[in-house]
Formats: C-alpha cells, sequence, structure tokens
C-alpha cells in the first residue's frame, strides 16, 4: 500500500526543489562541520607550548630609580600591591616570579664539541599555569637529583648567532639541548649540593632561568632558611590588553612592562576579535541555510496537499503518508552527511599541510570532531524534518491548508 502512496506522490515532487533541498542541507552542514574541524585542528597553535595566542600576559615590574638606589627604596612587589592589582578591572590573575635565595652555579660541557662554559646563575620560578612550554616533564622529584630547566629561547639565539658563530663553535638546536646535562652547584645554610639540570624546553614569554614552583619552594626552605622571597616581578593575565586603564594604573604607581607584551597583546586582541567575527558570519549563514531547507520541505508538501487530502479522506493514516517524505528527507540528509564529511576531509588535506610547514612540530587530530559534530546534525536536522511533515499533514487532516 506504502508503494502505491508513493507512486501517486512522486509525480509531484519538484527535482528542482529536491536540489535545493540538498544543496541547502549540504552547505550548512559543510559550513558547521568544516568550523568544528577547522578550530579543533588549529586549537594546538593557540593553546599548547609557547603558543602566540594562548593568553595575554603582561611582565610587570618597578620602575628602578637613581633616587630609590640611595634611599634603599625596594623594587619588590608586598602582598598588599599584589592584592590590590588582582582587584583591577583588567586583571584575570597574577602569578608572581619567586626568587632563588641561594648561590647557584652552572656547568655545561661537551668534550666533543671542546665546549666547557661556567658561570655563576640564578634560578626564578612561577606557578605552573604561566608557563608557555609542554608540562609533560615539568615536575621535581627530591630523590632523582634531577631539576627540569626553561630558558628563555633569545638565550640559545645568542649563542648560536652570537657566541658561537664568532668563535667558530658549532651551533646547538634545541633538539640537541634538551639532551645535555648541566651540573647544577648549589650553597647555602652551610651546604653544598650538586644535581643535574635538563632543559625541558624554551621559552618565548618567560626571560629568565626557570624551575618548577615546587623544586623552589623545598630549596628555598632549605638552603636559606631564614629568609623570605619577595617577588620583584609579577605576570599578569589581563582581559583586554587594549584596555586604556592598565597603562593608566601602571603609570601612576611607577610599575613598567618588559619588551611589547602591551603592543603584542592588542596585536593578537584584535585577531581573536576577527576570526570571532567571521565565526559569527558563519553559523548566521549556517542558521540560514537550514532555514532555507525547512521552507523547501514545506513548499514541497503544499504543492501536494490537495493530493495528501485526498488520501487522508478515504482512510490513509497520517503516519503511512509521511512516510515517504520521512524516508525520502532521511535518505538525502545521509547524502549530505556523507558529501560534507568527504568535502571537509578533502579541504583538511590542503589547510594542514599549510599550517605544519609554519608549525612542524604540530600533531593534527582526526576527523572524529567532524563526524561526531555531523551525525549529531543530521539526527537534529531529520527529527526537524519529520516533526514538521507531520505537523503539515495534521493540519491538512484538519482541513488547515497553510
Amino acid at each position: 500500500m506504502n508503494r502505491l502512496i508513493w507512486k501517486l506522490l512522486r509525480r509531484h515532487i519538484s527535482i528542482g526543489q529536491l536540489t535545493g533541498f540538498f544543496l541547502a542541507n549540504l552547505f550548512g552542514m559543510m559550513i558547521v562541520l568544516l568550523s568544528v574541524q577547522f578550530y579543533r585542528d588549529v586549537l594546538p597553535v593557540f593553546t599548547q607550548g609557547d603558543s602566540f595566542m594562548k593568553k595575554d600576559y603582561i611582565i610587570a615590574t618597578k620602575k628602578i630609580s637613581t633616587l630609590g638606589n640611595f634611599t634603599g627604596k625596594s623594587n619588590t612587589f608586598s602582598k598588599k600591591e599584589i592584592k590590590e592589582l588582582e582587584a583591577q578591572s583588567f586583571t584575570k590573575s597574577v602569578g608572581a616570579f619567586t626568587p632563588s635565595l641561594f648561590k647557584v652555579s652552572a656547568g655545561l660541557g661537551m668534550q666533543e664539541a671542546s665546549i666547557h662554559l661556567s658561570t655563576e646563575m640564578f634560578f626564578e620560578s612561577v606557578p605552573n599555569e604561566y608557563v608557555d612550554v609542554n608540562l609533560d616533564k615539568w615536575h621535581f622529584d627530591e630523590d632523582s637529583h634531577t631539576i627540569p630547566i626553561i630558558i628563555p629561547r633569545n638565550y640559545l639565539n645568542l649563542y648560536n648567532f652570537g657566541f658561537a658563530q664568532s668563535r667558530s663553535l658549532p651551533k646547538l638546536s634545541e633538539g640537541l639541548m634538551s639532551l645535555i646535562q648541566m651540573d647544577i652547584m648549589m650553597r647555602g645554610n652551610g651546604r653544598t649540593e650538586q644535581y643535574k639540570g635538563n632543559i625541558v624546553g624554551f621559552s618565548n614569554r618567560l626571560n629568565t632561568i626557570l624551575v618548577p614552583q615546587s623544586f623552589m619552594s623545598w630549596a628555598n626552605r632549605t638552603f636559606a632558611p631564614e629568609k623570605e622571597a619577595q617577588p620583584s616581578r609579577l605576570i599578569v593575565e589581563v582581559k583586554n590588553p587594549t584596555d586604556t586603564a592598565i597603562t593608566s594604573y601602571f603609570q601612576k604607581n611607577n610599575y613598567e612592562t618588559e619588551g611589547d607584551s602591551l603592543d603584542a597583546g592588542k596585536t593578537t586582541y584584535f585577531l581573536r576579535l576577527v576570526t570571532g567575527i567571521v565565526i559569527g558570519v558563519g553559523l548566521f549563514i549556517s542558521i540560514l541555510s537550514f532555514y532555507i531547507l525547512m521552507l523547501s520541505i514545506f513548499l514541497l508538501l503544499q504543492k501536494n496537499s490537495v493530493k495528501l487530502e485526498n488520501l487522508l479522506l478515504i482512510g490513509y493514516s497520517p503516519t503511512k503518508v509521511a512516510l515517504p517524505y520521512n524516508i525520502l528527507t532521511a535518505g538525502l540528509n545521509v547524502l549530505v552527511l556523507l558529501f560534507s564529511i568527504g568535502c571537509v576531509s578533502w579541504i583538511r588535506t590542503y589547510y594542514t599541510e599549510v599550517i605544519q610547514k609554519f608549525f612542524p612540530q604540530l600533531e593534527t587530530g582526526s576527523l572524529l570532531p567532524c563526524i561526531l559534530v555531523g551525525l549529531v546534525l543530521f539526527m537534529v536536522v531529520s527529527l526537524l524534518n519529520i516533526l514538521a511533515i507531520r505537523r503539515k499533514i495534521t493540519n491538512i487532516r484538519k482541513g488547515e491548508k497553510s
């Protein structure tokens, strides 16, 4: 019986309407799936490692004046000053640089290259959430006598393009540096201990020799128990680097920022703003596409309203009358889903090649986000189609032609 109903109804199905239905659905789903997949693929660029768009940070210090040196004025931040900075409207969070209160010296040698460097140095630490390097190896075990260390990337550049080049020494890559162990000597409180130092990363954000906060707390207690660490630098996460209140507050309190962190923050803020606008436009187009899809269904049903009413009058149930349309729309939605995933996969091969040229260390994920979102959209759209068809047929049965 359903076959007879289908034969009666398919005569009034417009290929043009079905094509519009298919293309509108395909266009909308492709925009959504491609946006989701692209976001998931490029997210590590903005959130992992030393990403330039992870968050907006400012390194704050106090200005050092000649008068302050003579009067013995401290350039460290008190707990009250830190709390006041945390309470500002432009501040998300504040982290303090904890300095080492003991003497540190380090030796670095490579016999094969006839290189041996030894120097007095210092350590600093910050809370882990402010570190811009992968934290997998960023932990201290007192029993291992090994200290993970992060150094600024510009230190390595200074060696490679300054010291090494002027003395005809071999240049060192980041991978090679991570294999080299330093001999760390720590002295204080009548104790002298030797540890090994492993370079686990290179920072673009933090211009210091960084060790884990857990190690710094233990070392200061062990080698300088009578002293209290006073931070002379703060790392501030701000909501909007373009906020003029930041500059006003820093000038009022005689604070300075290191480097061009405010300018870089403004650049990343506007970049995120433009990205958000593009995503918003894409979502708006997607909503319009789904609206066109629903409109196509109603036009299809409206064209066949007389036939549908006659079938209902002679005893066919709304479910049987709606079944061919439900099968038709579900079949089209399956095709749309498969075509969308295929197109996204094809487009993805091109943009991932471009991304990996700039970020060769980036590992791209799978198509799983695209597939999962596609399945959810398929189920939602199909359900809306079925409900719309049933509602229209119910209205026809009640004599509501429009």
